[in-house]
C-alpha cells in the first residue's frame, strides 16, 4: 500500500541516526535489528517527522533513542497503547513498537491480543531474546525451561510461550518472523510491515550474549528455516501448522497476511452512522478544553 508519507525525503540509512549513541551489550542482536530499522525508513522515504517510535521498558525498548523521529518511551507494558492513542489521534503518522518478550508477553501481555483483533494501523516490531537482559537475567514468557536464570537456577518449570502462534490466534493481520543476524530478510519484513494497512507483527529472534548463554547468535541461525517454495502467506490453517514447527525449526519470512478494516476504518463508520463530520478542527477541541 502506498501511503502519503512515503517517498516524501530521500536520505540514507545513517542519516536516521540519532546523536545518542546505541549502548547496547557487544553481540546484542539489537544491533541488527536497529540496522533494519534505519534501512526501512530510508528504503520507504519517510520523514522524521512523520515517524513516531514508541517503546516500553527494556533493553530494546531504548531503540527510540537512537532514532532520528517523535519518540516515547513508556511504562513498562505498556507501549501498545500509547502507540493505539497516538495512530487514532493521527491516522496519517507511521507508528512502530519496539520491545523485547517481557515488555510485550509478560506485563504487556493483556495488551496484545485487543491491538491484533482491533486491527490498529501500526508496526509492532519485538526482539525476542528469550530473557530479561534490563533487569540482569530473569526468565521471560518465551525462556526455554532448560536454561538456568537469575531467578530459576535450576531451570524452569513453565512451558515458554510462542510469540507467533499467538499473534496468528489473536487476529493480526499481518504476522513474520526473523533473525537479527539477517538484517535484509528484517529490513524486508519490516518494510512489508510498514507498508500493510492493520495491524503487522515482526517477531525478530535477537540474541543475548550477556544473559542468555544458550540461545546464542548460532542457536537461532541453526534454528531458522526459510517458508518453503510456494508457501501461501494468506492461508491461514498453513500458517498456524507451520507456526508450530512440525520439523522443528522456527520459520521466517512473511507468514501470514490478509486484509481487513482498521480500527480507523471503524471508527470512521462509527462517526458517519451517528451523523459526525470528518472535517474538524482537532486544535479547536483542545482551546475549548483548556483550563
Amino acid at each position: 500500500m502506498t501511503r502519503a508519507i512515503f517517498n516524501n525525503i530521500q536520505m540514507k540509512p545513517k542519516q536516521y541516526k540519532s546523536e545518542v549513541t546505541p549502548v547496547w551489550c557487544p553481540g546484542c542482536g539489537d544491533y541488527g535489528v536497529l540496522a533494519s530499522v534505519y534501512r526501512t525508513l530510508s528504503e520507504l522515504g519517510i520523514n522524521p517527522k512523520d515517524f513516531v517510535a514508541v517503546s516500553g521498558i527494556g533493553c530494546s525498548s531504548r531503540l527510540p533513542y537512537f532514532v532520528k523521529s517523535y519518540k516515547m518511551h513508556t511504562l513498562h507494558g505498556r507501549a501498545g497503547a500509547v502507540a493505539t492513542g497516538t495512530q487514532l489521534a493521527n491516522p496519517e503518522l507511521a507508528v512502530m513498537v519496539t520491545g523485547g518478550d517481557g515488555d510485550g508477553f509478560s506485563i504487556g501481555g493483556g495488551h496484545m491480543p485487543h491491538m491484533a483483533r482491533k486491527n490498529v494501523d501500526m508496526t509492532y516490531v519485538l526482539m525476542d531474546n528469550g530473557i530479561y537482559g534490563l533487569t540482569k537475567g530473569q526468565s521471560s514468557p518465551t525462556t526455554r525451561k532448560e536454561m538456568p536464570a537469575y531467578i530459576t537456577p535450576y531451570g524452569g518449570v513453565e512451558e515458554p510461550m510462542d510469540p507467533v502462534l499467538y499473534m496468528l490466534t489473536y487476529g493480526a493481520t499481518y504476522v513474520a518472523q526473523a533473525f537479527a543476524g539477517n538484517p535484509k530478510m528484517c529490513a524486508e519484513l519490516i518494510k512489508g510491515a510498514m507498508e500493510h494497512k492493520g495491524f503487522a507483527y515482526v517477531n525478530i529472534f535477537a540474541q543475548c550474549p550477556t544473559f542468555n548463554q544458550i540461545d546464542t547468535a548460532k542457536y537461532y541461525r541453526d534454528l531458522v528455516e526459510d517458508l518453503p517454495e510456494g508457501y501461501d502467506s494468506t492461508d491461514m490453517d498453513g500458517a498456524m501448522k507451520i507456526a508450530r514447527r512440525p520439523n522443528g525449526k522456527a520459520p521466517v519470512g512473511l507468514i501470514y497476511k490478509e486484509d481487513r478494516y482498521t480500527l480507523c476504518d471503524e471508527m470512521k463508520r462509527l462517526v458517519n452512522l451517528v451523523g459526525g463530520s470528518a472535517d474538524y478542527d482537532k486544535q479547536k477541541i483542545i482551546d475549548l478544553n483548556r483550563p
